[in-house]
């Protein structure tokens, strides 16, 4: 009986060059989203060497990072317990705060993260961080939070320039979030809220209490 070594050894090749040519591809896109993820624009209060968050008072100590997601209850009763202390510090320059607004809890926590990153280049992080809570949706992903209605929580806050509007309703920070992530599993932060004061994570029962809270702070350097 014949046999057909040729068409054999012919179709042997094609699958060859056919697994060569995806694993190139793959390759290759591994590259290109690398460095997408490198040249993402960032906010001019950013800090690659921060985890890519928002960095207020680059210079002070002891450092505190806060972990949040905008559509997180409990970010948002931290922020109202919480943060005016951590903003009355922060104007006073008596620590270096490191934001990173996390986005796994849906679409709108992206668009609010942007949102927030735009206020940042206003110079206005502080006030737009306390609105996004005070007006955070009862709900994941309700349709409450899109560019015009985040424009608007920006107005109510003295954010008017054309350059805000501009900056949220073109995404410009929506890729940066990418980058919040990716660093925030780097640190193994998997929940929100965490707050880190050098380093250290601070429980729940000290985040939920003023005084508790004020205290960690203190004896981590705040006076």
């Amino acid at each position: 009986m014949a046999t057909n070594n040729g068409g054999d050894k012919g179709t042997r090749n094609l699958v060859i060059v056919m697994v060569g040519f995806i694993v190139a591809t793959g390759v290759i896109f591994s590259v290109i989203s690398n460095r997408a993820a490198s040249n993402v624009e960032i906010p001019a209060a950013v800090s690659a060497t921060d985890g890519y968050g928002i960095v207020l008072n680059p210079s002070a100590s002891p450092k505190i990072d806060v972990y949040l997601d905008y559509q997180c209850p409990a970010c948002k009763s931290f922020e109202l317990i919480n943060g005016g202390y951590l903003n009355e510090i922060t104007v006073q320059k008596k620590a270096k705060v490191v934001y990173h607004p996390m986005t796994f809890i849906g679409r709108e926590s992206i668009l609010a993260a942007n949102a927030a990153a735009c206020s940042a280049d206003e110079n206005r992080f502080v006030d737009m961080n306390l609105a996004l809570f005070q007006s955070q949706p009862a709900g994941k992903d309700t349709g409450q939070w899109q560019n015009e209605s985040l424009i608007a929580i920006g107005n109510s806050v003295g954010i008017t320039s054309e350059s805000f509007k501009q900056c949220v309703n073109d995404g410009k920070y929506l890729n940066w979030t990418r980058n919040i992530s990716e660093e925030s599993g780097k640190a193994n932060v998997n929940s929100t809220p965490t707050i880190l004061v050098d380093g250290k994570p601070l429980d729940g029962a000290t985040r939920s209490d003023p005084v508790k809270f004020r205290a960690a702070l203190e004896a981590a350097g705040v006076k």
